[in-house]
Order: C-alpha cells, then sequence, then structure tokens
C-alpha cells in the first residue's frame, strides 16, 4: 500500500545538494510531491522537507538512499512522531464586487489573507495543512482562478523532539 509521507532532512548548506537529493529521487524513480527547503536554527545547516509516496519497503529505501549522500546529516519519518505542517497557497481570483461579502465570508471561514485587491481581481494568501488548502481551493473554483501557487508543505516535530 502506497502512503503519503514526509521526510525531514538536515542536510549541509552548500550548492548543489538540492540537486543531488532531487537527482537521487529522479534516478530511483521516487516522485516527489514537494520539496521545501530552507535555513534550520543550526547555522550551515538547511532542512528539506520532502512529500513522497510510498510503501514500507520504498520509504525506507528512501531513507536508506538520503542517508549516504555526503550532505545528508540525518533523516527523519514524521509520521512515526506528532507533527504540524503547513503549506502557504497564493489564489489570484476575477472579482466581480457583487461577490465580495461572500468571498468575506469565506476566508473568515478559512481563517486566510485577502493581500491585494485590484477592481477586477482579488489575491487570497492561505496558510493551512494541505487538506485544508485542498478543500479552500475547491470552493473557490467557482469564483474563476486566475492563478494558482503553492509552497509545498513544510512540516517539524512536536515537542523537544530533534530533528523534525
Amino acid at each position: 500500500m502506497s502512503n503519503r509521507i514526509l521526510l525531514s532532512a538536515t542536510v549541509n548548506d552548500t550548492p548543489g545538494v538540492l540537486q543531488r537529493v532531487a537527482g537521487l529521487f529522479s534516478r530511483r524513480s521516487y516522485n516527489i510531491e514537494s520539496i521545501t527547503v530552507g535555513p534550520c536554527e543550526r547555522e550551515g545547516r538547511s532542512r528539506m522537507i520532502v512529500a513522497a509516496r510510498g510503501d514500507e519497503a520504498l520509504v525506507r529505501q528512501m531513507c536508506s538512499q538520503l542517508n549516504k549522500l555526503v550532505d545528508v546529516l540525518d533523516v527523519v519519518r514524521l509520521q512515526e512522531r506528532s507533527f504540524v505542517s503547513r503549506d502557504l497557497m497564493l489564489v489570484k481570483l476575477r472579482m466581480d464586487p457583487s461577490k465580495r461579502s461572500e468571498l468575506q465570508s469565506l476566508t473568515d471561514t478559512f481563517r486566510c489573507s485577502v493581500i491585494d485587491v485590484s477592481p477586477e481581481a482579488v489575491i487570497l494568501q492561505v496558510v493551512g495543512d494541505k487538506d485544508k488548502n485542498d478543500a479552500f481551493l475547491q470552493l473557490l473554483r467557482p469564483y474563476g482562478i486566475l492563478e494558482m501557487t503553492r509552497t509545498g508543505e513544510t512540516a517539524m516535530s512536536r515537542g523537544l523532539v530533534h530533528g523534525g
């Protein structure tokens, strides 16, 4: 059975690390659903959050292969612990002024923000877990989505657990 997984990898912040990780996934035909990378709490290190799918054997293989890369310092499977995750989504909608109050009700319900308004369009910022953002996106489709972008999921272990 193929499950969606999140891997948290601490890596050296050096040129080419992202390419080596992506190259590993490509060579092994592992599909990356999303990947986020940025500086972490330790200077000279970055954290990558990789969302992928695989059965137990494939996930173990992914972790094993990642750990073999020189610049990968540790890999944590976030589903083995309690964790929080968020996805940032920006959505530009065609905006009929008569629909603004209706849209405001939706943005209040989903606790998202209107970050830009023009006479014909509005840009919304949504931060939440992937499922919440997917549900909100479905509700926005009737308004006429002009453009949409997502950061991909980033995540962290809850509590005092290190490495996620």
